[in-house]
């Protein structure tokens, strides 16, 4: 197959982010600024709760912390503080900070799954624009957490962390796979997905470190990012050329 012609104009990548985002932040609470303490702290200590409730109070803390700060920063004093609850508590609960960054990291990794649930309305471009719109609203809210498990975090990725981190690539991934409509993906179209998934979250970082560039655009960008990787698997992959086709139409409207 002969090198394709982009086919794909700017203001597509414009199109694919543009429209729907105040309402999308409306419906979106991660979107809002952070709160400080969990409120009502100083009461939970006075309050009668279930084992399921005052463990929950716990990873609700810890996630707080670890949104604001890195990992290797809080101890279990600090979330036993935050939560209204004594050091010995928290310790009967999770029996070290290990496992009780385990617990906040999959409890984050779940509100990530439940904010990707794919869209069912909009073009493919505009339904991937949404889940990668609110994977950056996971990323703002949980910044120094995010960055610390990317990074290595307190403990080895390996083992549980490593299939924590592991499952959300696959929860992205199958999102992703969702808003094109492909069901399972040959193998050059997995390998550029996930070559853009790597992109993905090395602009998050830097975004993060740096936050010169303003959200929406480094948003746009991606977008813009991943259409042209699939121009250039077309030309590999006759199935990922017609894929392109089909979003170039879509997004343009054409019959």
């Amino acid at each position: 197959m002969g090198p394709r012609s982009l086919g794909y104009p700017a203001q597509v990548g414009d199109r694919a982010v543009a429209g729907g985002r105040t309402g999308d932040r409306a419906k979106n609470p991660a979107r809002g600024g952070r709160s400080g303490a969990p409120s009502g702290a100083g009461q939970r200590g006075r309050r009668r709760l279930s084992v399921d409730e005052r463990r929950e109070e716990l990873i609700a803390a810890a996630l707080q912390l670890f949104s604001t700060r890195a990992p290797e920063d809080i101890s279990i004093d600090d979330v036993a503080a935050a939560a209204g609850a004594s050091r010995a508590l928290v310790y009967h609960y999770f029996g070290g900070k290990y496992e009780l960054y385990l617990a906040a990291l999959g409890s984050a990794a779940k509100q990530l799954s439940d904010l990707l649930e794919p869209p069912t309305e909009g073009s493919p471009l505009e339904r991937l624009r949404i889940s990668l719109e609110r994977y950056f609203d996971f990323v703002e809210s949980h910044a120094a957490g995010y960055t610390a498990l990317l990074r290595g975090g307190p403990a080895d990725r390996s083992g549980e962390v490593g299939e924590i981190v592991d499952g959300i690539r696959q929860l992205l991934l199958s999102r992703i796979l969702t808003a094109l409509e492909i069901e399972a993906p040959p193998p050059v179209l997995r390998i550029t997905l996930r070559s853009w998934m790597a992109s993905v979250e090395t602009a998050g970082l830097d975004w993060l470190e740096n936050r010169d560039l303003e959200r929406d655009l480094l948003e746009r960008l991606l977008v813009d990012h991943l259409v042209v990787l699939l121009h250039a698997a077309g030309n590999h992959d006759p199935s990922i050329g017609e894929l392109f086709d089909r979003l170039a139409q879509e997004e343009m409207g054409r019959p």
